[in-house]
């Protein structure tokens, strides 16, 4: 996509996926495109002072629906209603940046005017049996596009679908996450999957402004093995499974204050628990610092064989419902944690 852009391509699609979208469609066959990020638009933004309207419970912007004309945060369900100019400067500047699935099928339908898309999120599947509903029709034929997030990488098996487009790989790798590549890999590997599974041949594209990644890379090859080594290689030396246990302590509270008291006393705990080959991480602000009005932070523990650990957490449990639960603390202890944020 770099490439593109620097050509003077400023669309959500590449030359070679428009031209294999419309050669499909000629062809009266079917293709999946995938963007695993739901909403009109990312954000909204003013071009004069800067200001992106965010979620008051929460530390993160809020993303624009245009089927509603709301701006909705995605993790506690605050919503408003757009501001026409910005509440910071009063500029009439503000304007929406980045692309969801429904500002995709809107520029799908100005690209491709006859198309049928069907589109597959978690706001066209909220209705009970909305998502078997959709993938019926696709199936018998009744949509030529179906656009989806990560609800589409599995289990479709459909010999008509020849195209799989993937409309930006980067949103999966740029996660705080050390099981970001890993996950890039699975999921990319599964939405190539949909595509000439049967007598048709098929065929993927990936956009990507990183396609010297080592994830991306191999999911082009479907070297499994390269992949492996790689991220094992990673994985070592930054200490991570499966060379290394982790344990993810978050402690919240509606005051910073007391958030901050409360994490210094946890990790002051697991200091006088565990030898010095246990690394302990923080305290520090979660990737998410604040969810419905309460702050978080973060104690990471990265370890091989601490045998006073579990020691530790019965002393943290035992001292959570003497203390923490008096001062309407919460002390969440995650082991093996399968989301960092």
């Amino acid at each position: 996509m770099r490439e593109e852009l620097s050509e003077g391509n400023r669309s959500m699609f590449s030359k070679d996926l428009r031209e294999a979208i419309q050669l499909r469609l000629d062809r009266q066959e079917q293709v999946v495109l995938f963007l695993n990020r739901r909403g009109y638009a990312s954000f909204m933004l003013c071009r004069d002072c800067g200001y992106v309207p965010q979620c008051p419970n929460c530390d993160i912007s809020l993303t624009y629906h245009k089927t509603t004309d709301l701006l909705k945060c995605h993790y506690c369900g605050y919503q408003e209603t757009p501001p026409n100019q910005c509440p910071n400067c009063e500029s009439e500047h503000i304007r929406q940046v980045g692309t969801g699935t429904q500002k995709v099928e809107e520029l799908l339908q100005q690209e491709f005017e006859d198309a049928r898309i069907i589109r597959m999120d978690v706001d066209t599947t909220s209705k009970k049996g909305a998502h078997e509903k959709l993938l019926t029709e696709f199936e018998k034929g009744n949509g030529d596009i179906l656009l989806g997030t990560q609800m589409i990488a599995k289990g479709l098996d459909y010999p008509n679908i020849t195209l799989v487009g993937v409309l930006n790989a980067d949103t999966m790798l740029n996660l705080p996450d050390f099981r970001a590549s890993e996950r890039t890999y699975q999921l990319l590997t599964q939405v190539a999957g949909r595509a000439g599974r049967h007598e048709k041949a098929g065929q993927v594209i990936i956009q990507t402004y990183n396609p010297d990644h080592y994830s991306i890379l191999d999911v082009q090859k479907n070297d499994y093995l390269t992949f492996y080594r790689q991220e094992m290689e990673y994985r070592k030396l930054g200490k991570y499974p499966p060379y290394y246990y982790l344990i993810n302590f978050t402690i919240s509270h509606k005051e910073m204050k007391k958030v901050m008291e409360a994490s210094q006393h946890v990790h002051k705990i697991l200091l006088q628990h565990l030898t010095e080959k246990a690394l302990v991480l923080g305290p520090s602000p979660a990737a998410l610092a604040r969810i419905n009005n309460e702050f978080r932070f973060q104690i990471l523990v990265k370890y091989k064989s601490e045998p006073g650990l579990l020691q530790a957490i019965q002393f943290l449990d035992d001292y959570y419902h003497e203390k923490f639960i008096k001062e309407k603390l919460a002390l969440k202890i995650d082991i093996d944690p399968q989301m960092m944020m």
